[in-house]
């Protein structure tokens, strides 16, 4: 968890450095395993990358709020497309993600992590 929550720290500071798409997959990522340390913890193994599905399994366990699924929705956007070549008609993924995305993309996975930190440290 610490790990996770480095890295968007990082994220944060380096906005300027490096790619867009580069910071909206990571929070993706940063977030795709904290959600399965608190399945984990809740005696569950989810081996999905959708944050959403994982979401919806731990919610027979746990009550997850509204705005904890939109944000899993925002994230699971960037799963695929920002690191694939191909994931896009032309140009590279870095032509398609903006600052704004990656500004969201990190406080969606904030909030997210925030609240498995709940279920984690219990």
């Amino acid at each position: 968890m610490n790990r996770e929550r480095g890295i968007l720290k990082r994220q944060r500071l380096t906005l300027i450095i490096y790619t867009m798409s580069g910071h909206v997959f990571s929070a993706q990522q940063s977030v795709e395993k904290v959600v399965k340390a608190t399945g984990l913890k809740l005696e569950l193994v989810l081996w999905d990358h959708s944050i959403t599905e994982m979401l919806n399994i731990l919610s027979e366990k746990i009550e997850i709020p509204q705005s904890i699924k939109d944000a899993a929705k925002l994230l699971d956007l960037y799963y695929i497309l920002p690191m694939y070549p191909n994931g896009f008609p032309s140009g590279k993924p870095s032509d398609y993600f903006t600052e704004k995305q990656a500004k969201e993309a990190i406080d969606a996975a904030d909030n997210i992590i925030r609240f498995c930190e709940v279920y984690i440290n219990r």
